[in-house]
Protein backbone atom coordinates (compact mmCIF):
# COMPACT_ATOMS: atom_id res chain seq x y z
CA UNK A 1 0.00 0.00 0.00
CA UNK A 2 1.19 3.54 -0.67
CA UNK A 3 2.24 5.10 2.62
CA UNK A 4 0.28 8.25 1.83
CA UNK A 5 -2.94 6.22 1.80
CA UNK A 6 -2.53 4.65 5.19
CA UNK A 7 -3.80 7.52 7.39
CA UNK A 8 -6.90 8.08 5.27
CA UNK A 9 -7.65 4.41 4.78
CA UNK A 10 -7.17 2.96 8.19
CA UNK A 11 -7.31 5.87 10.68
CA UNK A 12 -4.93 4.46 13.21
CA UNK A 13 -5.92 5.55 16.68
CA UNK A 14 -2.72 4.44 18.33
CA UNK A 15 -3.17 6.67 21.36
CA UNK A 16 -6.25 4.68 22.32
CA UNK A 17 -4.39 1.38 22.53
CA UNK A 18 -2.86 2.30 25.87
CA UNK A 19 -6.36 2.87 27.25
CA UNK A 20 -7.73 -0.54 26.33
CA UNK A 21 -7.91 -2.72 29.41
CA UNK A 22 -7.19 -6.40 28.77
CA UNK A 23 -8.30 -8.68 31.55
CA UNK A 24 -6.80 -11.88 30.17
CA UNK A 25 -5.16 -13.88 32.92
CA UNK A 26 -1.93 -14.72 31.07
CA UNK A 27 0.54 -12.62 29.05
CA UNK A 28 0.83 -12.65 25.28
CA UNK A 29 4.07 -14.45 24.45
CA UNK A 30 6.23 -14.15 21.35
CA UNK A 31 7.38 -17.50 20.01
CA UNK A 32 10.95 -17.27 18.73
CA UNK A 33 11.58 -20.98 18.15
CA UNK A 34 12.07 -22.40 14.66
CA UNK A 35 8.46 -22.97 13.65
CA UNK A 36 9.20 -24.16 10.12
CA UNK A 37 9.07 -22.35 6.76
CA UNK A 38 8.44 -18.64 7.34
CA UNK A 39 10.04 -16.85 4.39
CA UNK A 40 8.78 -13.37 5.31
CA UNK A 41 9.44 -13.71 9.05
CA UNK A 42 5.86 -13.14 10.14
CA UNK A 43 5.89 -12.79 13.93
CA UNK A 44 4.18 -15.47 16.01
CA UNK A 45 2.52 -14.41 19.25
CA UNK A 46 0.65 -16.95 21.37
CA UNK A 47 -1.98 -16.70 24.06
CA UNK A 48 -2.10 -19.85 26.18
CA UNK A 49 -4.64 -19.86 29.01
CA UNK A 50 -3.83 -21.50 32.32
CA UNK A 51 -6.40 -24.25 31.74
CA UNK A 52 -6.59 -25.99 28.37
CA UNK A 53 -9.62 -27.72 26.92
CA UNK A 54 -9.58 -31.32 25.76
CA UNK A 55 -9.79 -31.60 22.79
CA UNK A 56 -7.72 -28.44 22.33
CA UNK A 57 -8.90 -25.90 19.72
CA UNK A 58 -6.84 -23.12 18.13
CA UNK A 59 -7.96 -19.74 16.77
CA UNK A 60 -5.65 -17.74 14.51
CA UNK A 61 -6.61 -14.04 14.92
CA UNK A 62 -5.11 -11.67 12.33
CA UNK A 63 -4.77 -7.91 12.80
CA UNK A 64 -5.54 -5.06 10.40
CA UNK A 65 -3.17 -2.73 8.52
CA UNK A 66 -1.41 -0.35 10.93
CA UNK A 67 -2.21 -2.85 13.67
CA UNK A 68 -0.17 -5.46 15.49
CA UNK A 69 -0.49 -8.78 17.25
CA UNK A 70 -0.39 -6.99 20.59
CA UNK A 71 -3.03 -4.51 19.49
CA UNK A 72 -5.41 -7.19 18.26
CA UNK A 73 -4.87 -9.12 21.49
CA UNK A 74 -5.85 -6.00 23.46
CA UNK A 75 -8.78 -4.83 21.34
CA UNK A 76 -10.60 -8.15 20.90
CA UNK A 77 -11.93 -10.64 23.43
CA UNK A 78 -10.52 -13.91 22.07
CA UNK A 79 -7.94 -14.15 24.86
CA UNK A 80 -10.51 -13.48 27.59
CA UNK A 81 -12.78 -16.12 26.08
CA UNK A 82 -9.80 -18.49 25.88
CA UNK A 83 -9.51 -18.19 29.66
CA UNK A 84 -13.06 -19.44 29.93
CA UNK A 85 -13.11 -22.11 27.22
CA UNK A 86 -9.49 -23.25 27.13
CA UNK A 87 -8.47 -22.72 23.50
CA UNK A 88 -5.18 -21.33 22.20
CA UNK A 89 -4.94 -18.11 20.20
CA UNK A 90 -2.18 -17.30 17.72
CA UNK A 91 -1.80 -13.64 16.77
CA UNK A 92 0.40 -13.30 13.65
CA UNK A 93 2.32 -10.03 13.41
CA UNK A 94 2.93 -8.44 10.01
CA UNK A 95 6.64 -8.12 9.19
CA UNK A 96 6.42 -5.02 7.00
CA UNK A 97 6.07 -1.25 7.21
CA UNK A 98 2.41 -0.29 7.35
CA UNK A 99 1.65 -3.62 9.00
CA UNK A 100 -0.43 -4.98 6.12
CA UNK A 101 -0.24 -8.66 5.25
CA UNK A 102 0.89 -10.14 1.94
CA UNK A 103 -2.38 -10.99 0.19
CA UNK A 104 -1.32 -10.27 -3.39
CA UNK A 105 1.81 -12.23 -4.35
CA UNK A 106 1.70 -15.55 -6.20
CA UNK A 107 3.69 -17.04 -3.33
CA UNK A 108 1.11 -16.29 -0.65
CA UNK A 109 -1.76 -17.28 -2.98
CA UNK A 110 -0.24 -20.74 -3.53
CA UNK A 111 -0.17 -23.69 -1.15
CA UNK A 112 3.37 -24.06 0.21
CA UNK A 113 4.43 -21.32 -2.21
CA UNK A 114 5.91 -18.93 0.35
CA UNK A 115 4.69 -15.51 1.40
CA UNK A 116 2.99 -14.60 4.67
CA UNK A 117 0.50 -17.43 4.31
CA UNK A 118 3.19 -20.10 4.57
CA UNK A 119 4.55 -18.52 7.73
CA UNK A 120 1.09 -18.55 9.32
CA UNK A 121 0.55 -22.13 8.17
CA UNK A 122 3.82 -23.06 9.89
CA UNK A 123 2.52 -21.49 13.11
CA UNK A 124 -0.51 -23.76 12.96
CA UNK A 125 1.60 -26.85 12.36
CA UNK A 126 3.91 -25.83 15.19
CA UNK A 127 0.98 -25.42 17.60
CA UNK A 128 -0.38 -28.83 16.64
CA UNK A 129 2.95 -30.57 17.24
CA UNK A 130 4.07 -28.55 20.28
CA UNK A 131 0.90 -27.98 22.28
CA UNK A 132 -1.30 -30.86 21.22
CA UNK A 133 -3.87 -28.82 19.29
CA UNK A 134 -6.56 -30.99 17.70
CA UNK A 135 -5.85 -30.62 13.97
CA UNK A 136 -9.57 -30.82 13.19
CA UNK A 137 -10.34 -27.84 15.44
CA UNK A 138 -8.29 -25.01 13.96
CA UNK A 139 -9.99 -21.74 12.96
CA UNK A 140 -8.98 -18.41 11.46
CA UNK A 141 -10.41 -14.90 11.76
CA UNK A 142 -9.28 -11.35 11.07
CA UNK A 143 -10.15 -7.72 10.42
CA UNK A 144 -9.52 -5.69 7.23
CA UNK A 145 -6.06 -6.79 6.03
CA UNK A 146 -6.48 -9.63 8.52
CA UNK A 147 -9.81 -10.49 6.91
CA UNK A 148 -8.14 -10.51 3.49
CA UNK A 149 -5.50 -12.81 5.00
CA UNK A 150 -8.27 -14.98 6.45
CA UNK A 151 -9.58 -15.47 2.91
CA UNK A 152 -6.04 -16.24 1.74
CA UNK A 153 -5.48 -18.84 4.47
CA UNK A 154 -8.82 -20.51 3.69
CA UNK A 155 -7.87 -20.68 0.02
CA UNK A 156 -4.16 -21.56 0.17
CA UNK A 157 -4.35 -23.88 3.21
CA UNK A 158 -7.84 -25.42 3.26
CA UNK A 159 -6.33 -28.54 4.83
CA UNK A 160 -5.54 -26.65 8.04
CA UNK A 161 -8.81 -24.90 8.92
CA UNK A 162 -12.30 -26.06 9.83
CA UNK A 163 -13.95 -22.62 9.69
CA UNK A 164 -13.19 -18.95 9.12
CA UNK A 165 -14.70 -15.56 9.99
CA UNK A 166 -13.66 -12.49 7.97
CA UNK A 167 -14.48 -8.92 9.04
CA UNK A 168 -14.52 -6.42 6.16
CA UNK A 169 -12.24 -8.18 3.71
CA UNK A 170 -12.15 -9.05 0.01
CA UNK A 171 -12.30 -12.36 -1.89
CA UNK A 172 -9.31 -14.65 -2.18
CA UNK A 173 -7.23 -13.46 -5.14
CA UNK A 174 -8.88 -10.04 -5.39
CA UNK A 175 -5.62 -8.20 -4.61
CA UNK A 176 -3.49 -10.48 -6.83
CA UNK A 177 -0.79 -8.58 -8.69
CA UNK A 178 2.53 -6.81 -8.40
CA UNK A 179 1.28 -4.00 -6.15
CA UNK A 180 0.41 -4.49 -2.50
CA UNK A 181 -2.66 -2.27 -2.98
CA UNK A 182 -5.28 -2.93 -5.66
CA UNK A 183 -7.65 0.02 -6.10
CA UNK A 184 -9.88 -1.85 -8.53
CA UNK A 185 -10.52 -4.49 -5.89
CA UNK A 186 -10.68 -2.16 -2.90
CA UNK A 187 -13.25 0.04 -4.64
CA UNK A 188 -15.45 -2.94 -5.42
CA UNK A 189 -14.92 -2.78 -9.18
CA UNK A 190 -13.38 -6.23 -9.63
CA UNK A 191 -16.46 -8.28 -10.52
CA UNK A 192 -16.29 -11.94 -11.54
CA UNK A 193 -18.65 -14.85 -11.85
CA UNK A 194 -18.92 -17.29 -8.98
CA UNK A 195 -17.11 -19.93 -11.03
CA UNK A 196 -14.28 -17.53 -11.88
CA UNK A 197 -13.79 -16.69 -8.22
CA UNK A 198 -14.00 -20.36 -7.33
CA UNK A 199 -11.32 -21.17 -9.88
CA UNK A 200 -9.03 -18.65 -8.16
CA UNK A 201 -9.32 -20.65 -4.94
CA UNK A 202 -9.04 -24.06 -6.56
CA UNK A 203 -5.89 -22.97 -8.44
CA UNK A 204 -4.18 -22.18 -5.13
CA UNK A 205 -3.93 -25.87 -4.24
CA UNK A 206 -4.21 -27.90 -7.45
CA UNK A 207 -5.51 -31.42 -6.98
CA UNK A 208 -6.76 -30.83 -3.44
CA UNK A 209 -9.95 -32.81 -2.82
CA UNK A 210 -10.21 -32.71 0.96
CA UNK A 211 -12.58 -30.68 3.15
CA UNK A 212 -12.56 -26.89 3.02
CA UNK A 213 -13.34 -24.46 5.83
CA UNK A 214 -16.86 -23.12 6.15
CA UNK A 215 -16.93 -19.33 5.81
CA UNK A 216 -18.52 -16.49 7.79
CA UNK A 217 -18.34 -13.07 6.12
CA UNK A 218 -19.04 -9.63 7.64
CA UNK A 219 -19.23 -6.29 5.82
CA UNK A 220 -20.61 -2.80 6.34
CA UNK A 221 -22.73 -1.17 3.67
CA UNK A 222 -20.96 2.18 4.20
CA UNK A 223 -17.42 0.83 3.85
CA UNK A 224 -15.35 3.22 1.72
CA UNK A 225 -12.00 1.50 2.30
CA UNK A 226 -12.85 -1.99 1.06
CA UNK A 227 -16.15 -1.26 -0.63
CA UNK A 228 -19.33 -3.18 0.13
CA UNK A 229 -19.40 -4.79 -3.34
CA UNK A 230 -16.58 -7.04 -2.12
CA UNK A 231 -19.04 -8.69 0.26
CA UNK A 232 -21.14 -9.95 -2.64
CA UNK A 233 -18.03 -11.15 -4.46
CA UNK A 234 -16.94 -13.08 -1.35
CA UNK A 235 -20.38 -14.70 -1.18
CA UNK A 236 -20.08 -15.71 -4.84
CA UNK A 237 -16.60 -17.13 -4.31
CA UNK A 238 -17.22 -19.25 -1.26
CA UNK A 239 -20.66 -20.54 -2.24
CA UNK A 240 -19.04 -21.77 -5.46
CA UNK A 241 -16.04 -23.32 -3.69
CA UNK A 242 -18.24 -25.01 -1.10
CA UNK A 243 -20.84 -26.13 -3.60
CA UNK A 244 -23.97 -24.35 -2.42
CA UNK A 245 -26.42 -21.99 -4.12
CA UNK A 246 -25.90 -18.23 -4.15
CA UNK A 247 -29.58 -17.92 -3.23
CA UNK A 248 -29.84 -17.62 0.55
CA UNK A 249 -31.29 -20.55 2.45
CA UNK A 250 -32.47 -18.15 5.17
CA UNK A 251 -32.52 -14.38 5.65
CA UNK A 252 -32.88 -12.89 9.14
CA UNK A 253 -33.19 -9.19 9.93
CA UNK A 254 -31.59 -7.57 13.00
CA UNK A 255 -29.34 -10.55 13.68
CA UNK A 256 -27.13 -10.53 15.71
CA UNK A 257 -28.07 -6.89 16.42
CA UNK A 258 -30.20 -4.09 15.04
CA UNK A 259 -29.33 -3.13 11.46
CA UNK A 260 -27.55 -6.38 10.62
CA UNK A 261 -28.98 -8.84 8.11
CA UNK A 262 -27.89 -12.46 8.35
CA UNK A 263 -28.04 -14.71 5.31
CA UNK A 264 -27.14 -18.40 5.25
CA UNK A 265 -26.16 -20.54 2.31
CA UNK A 266 -26.65 -24.14 3.30
CA UNK A 267 -24.69 -24.81 6.46
CA UNK A 268 -21.30 -23.72 5.14
CA UNK A 269 -21.50 -20.01 4.28
CA UNK A 270 -22.97 -17.26 6.46
CA UNK A 271 -23.03 -13.55 5.66
CA UNK A 272 -23.68 -10.53 7.89
CA UNK A 273 -24.49 -7.26 6.12
CA UNK A 274 -24.23 -4.33 8.54
CA UNK A 275 -26.39 -1.37 7.45
CA UNK A 276 -24.67 2.01 7.77
CA UNK A 277 -21.45 0.53 9.17
CA UNK A 278 -18.17 1.61 7.61
CA UNK A 279 -14.71 0.15 7.85
CA UNK A 280 -14.58 -2.05 9.86
CA UNK A 281 -17.43 -4.16 11.22
CA UNK A 282 -16.86 -4.59 14.98
CA UNK A 283 -15.69 -8.05 15.99
CA UNK A 284 -18.44 -10.32 17.33
CA UNK A 285 -16.36 -12.85 19.24
CA UNK A 286 -19.16 -14.94 20.72
CA UNK A 287 -20.80 -15.28 17.30
CA UNK A 288 -17.45 -16.47 15.98
CA UNK A 289 -17.13 -19.03 18.75
CA UNK A 290 -20.61 -20.37 18.03
CA UNK A 291 -19.64 -20.67 14.34
CA UNK A 292 -16.46 -22.49 15.33
CA UNK A 293 -18.40 -24.74 17.69
CA UNK A 294 -16.47 -23.74 20.81
CA UNK A 295 -16.85 -25.29 23.33
CA UNK A 296 -17.26 -28.68 21.74
CA UNK A 297 -19.63 -31.39 22.84
CA UNK A 298 -17.82 -33.42 25.46
CA UNK A 299 -15.22 -30.72 26.01
CA UNK A 300 -13.85 -30.38 29.52
CA UNK A 301 -14.75 -26.68 29.46
CA UNK A 302 -18.48 -27.28 29.74
CA UNK A 303 -21.32 -25.01 28.62
CA UNK A 304 -20.88 -21.38 27.50
CA UNK A 305 -21.78 -18.94 30.24
CA UNK A 306 -20.47 -15.62 28.95
CA UNK A 307 -21.83 -13.19 26.38
CA UNK A 308 -19.50 -10.25 25.71
CA UNK A 309 -20.19 -7.00 23.90
CA UNK A 310 -18.73 -6.76 20.41
CA UNK A 311 -15.21 -5.39 20.10
CA UNK A 312 -14.18 -2.56 17.83
CA UNK A 313 -10.51 -2.64 16.76
CA UNK A 314 -8.78 0.75 16.75
CA UNK A 315 -9.12 1.04 12.92
CA UNK A 316 -12.92 1.10 12.97
CA UNK A 317 -14.53 4.00 11.11
CA UNK A 318 -18.29 3.58 11.20
CA UNK A 319 -20.69 5.99 9.58
CA UNK A 320 -22.61 6.54 12.78
CA UNK A 321 -21.75 6.57 16.47
CA UNK A 322 -22.12 3.30 18.34
CA UNK A 323 -22.67 4.62 21.83
CA UNK A 324 -22.78 2.04 24.57
CA UNK A 325 -22.91 2.31 28.29
CA UNK A 326 -20.54 0.26 30.38
CA UNK A 327 -21.36 -2.99 32.06
CA UNK A 328 -19.98 -2.22 35.50
CA UNK A 329 -21.77 -0.86 38.53
CA UNK A 330 -23.06 2.67 38.18
CA UNK A 331 -21.11 5.29 40.06
CA UNK A 332 -22.11 8.83 40.92
CA UNK A 333 -21.15 11.97 39.07
CA UNK A 334 -20.37 12.69 35.43
CA UNK A 335 -17.23 11.56 33.66
CA UNK A 336 -15.10 14.05 31.70
CA UNK A 337 -14.35 13.75 27.99
CA UNK A 338 -11.94 10.85 27.29
CA UNK A 339 -12.50 9.39 30.74
CA UNK A 340 -13.57 5.81 31.49
CA UNK A 341 -17.33 5.39 31.82
CA UNK A 342 -17.92 1.64 31.94
CA UNK A 343 -16.71 -1.90 31.49
CA UNK A 344 -16.69 -5.09 33.48
CA UNK A 345 -15.73 -4.26 37.07
CA UNK A 346 -16.03 -0.47 36.59
CA UNK A 347 -17.60 1.28 39.58
CA UNK A 348 -17.06 4.90 38.59
CA UNK A 349 -19.32 7.33 36.71
CA UNK A 350 -21.28 5.95 33.77
CA UNK A 351 -22.71 9.30 32.62
CA UNK A 352 -20.63 11.47 30.31
CA UNK A 353 -20.21 15.22 30.17
CA UNK A 354 -22.46 17.01 27.65
CA UNK A 355 -21.32 16.60 24.07
CA UNK A 356 -19.85 13.13 24.60
CA UNK A 357 -21.26 9.61 24.76
CA UNK A 358 -20.07 6.48 26.51
CA UNK A 359 -18.70 4.15 23.85
CA UNK A 360 -17.46 0.59 24.40
CA UNK A 361 -13.88 -0.10 23.34
CA UNK A 362 -14.13 -3.68 24.53
CA UNK A 363 -15.93 -5.57 27.31
CA UNK A 364 -13.64 -4.08 29.93
CA UNK A 365 -13.29 -0.47 28.87
CA UNK A 366 -15.82 2.16 27.76
CA UNK A 367 -14.80 5.77 27.21
CA UNK A 368 -16.50 9.19 26.98
CA UNK A 369 -15.95 10.26 23.39
CA UNK A 370 -17.15 13.30 21.44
Amino acid sequence: MHRSLLPALFLLLSSWSTLLVNAASQPLTQITANIGPNPNNVGMFLYKPAKLASPLPLIVAIHQCTGSAQGYFESTQYANLADEYGFLVIYPNSPRSGSCFDVNTPQTLTHDGGGDSQGIASMVSYAISTYGVDSTKVFVTGTSSGAMMTNVMAGSYPNLFAAASAYSGVPFGCFAGASSWNSQCSEGQLIKTADQWGDEVRAAYPGYTGPRPKMMLWHGTADTTLYYANYGEEIKEWTDVLGVSQTPTTTTQNDPQSGYTKTTYGSVVVGYSAAGVGHTVPVHETVDLAWFGIPFSGSSTGTPTTTLPVSTPPVTTTSSSTGSTGTGSSGGGTQAEWGQCGGIGWTGPTSCVAGTTCQAMNAYYSQCLP
